[in-house]
């Protein structure tokens, strides 16, 4: 193993979003685990949890015990998403979309989104995004444009080919780690989702070593105390002109 395709230093987390309660089988924990075993080849340090396991309070704020929930779990586990340079979201399709533990892991993220880093950027600056589905239905791509839509908007920077899925027949069928499904021997989702893994780490430890995303032209507070960063509001300049 060469030296040039180690990535010690980086730590990445997964959040499966299924379900289904530690410990009953997670089809998407499947492909979570084949995802994992790359990065820990290659010295990544992972971290995963189910968020179905934890008491997630519905909300858009960081802490929902401040904003009226009798508890909220989101705090402690949003210092596991700080410590991580990847994140990887990972859930179940049903009718047609992501799961609504997804939806509410995503909602959460978007609390925190607001904060600053020590550079003054939004909070997720500098990290890197992916995601997996896995699926009896149709919908794998919808479902990987929102998450990877809402992980950019968020701030996390998405690589190529960020996102891998399992798609069974349409309609009831064998899941992903059904017997007989096909699912673990299929050449395709193997590709995509080691292509997806490689991508994480490339671009993650490029952007560790570089410093992370420039902090010229993106500071909010800069912003706020009038700096515009060569913006022109050019219906307001061309008047009377």
């Amino acid at each position: 193993m060469t030296e040039e395709w180690r990535f010690d230093g980086l730590r990445a987390l997964f959040v499966n979003c299924t379900l289904k309660p530690s410990p009953e089988r997670s089809h998407t924990g499947g492909l979570v685990a084949l995802s994992r075993q790359i990065m820990e080849k290659r010295g990544v340090e992972v971290d995963e949890f189910r968020a179905v396991d934890h008491d997630i309070a519905a909300g858009v704020y960081p802490d929902m015990r401040a904003h009226g929930a009798a508890t909220d779990e989101w705090p402690e586990l949003y210092r596991r998403v700080q410590a991580a340079d990847i994140l990887v979201l990972a859930g179940p399709i049903w009718l047609g979309d992501n799961s609504s533990v997804t939806k509410r892991v995503i909602e959460r993220l978007y609390g925190n989104s607001g904060q600053l880093n020590d550079a003054g950027q939004y909070a997720y600056y500098g990290r890197v995004g992916g995601c997996l589905i896995t699926g009896n239905e149709d919908g794998v791509k919808h479902c990987a444009m929102n998450i990877l839509y809402s992980l950019q908007h968020l701030g996390y920077v998405v690589p190529p080919q960020a996102d891998a899925g399992w798609m069974g027949p349409a309609g009831p069928g064998p899941s992903y780690l059904d017997e007989g499904s096909g699912g673990p021997e299929n050449d395709f989702v193997n590709r995509n989702l080691t292509f997806m893994t490689w991508n994480l780490m490339h671009l993650a430890r490029m952007l560790k070593h570089g410093g992370g995303i420039p902090a010229h032209g993106n500071q909010r507070a800069a912003w706020d105390a009038g700096r515009r960063f060569d913006f022109t509001n050019l219906s307001t300049s061309q008047r009377g002109g």
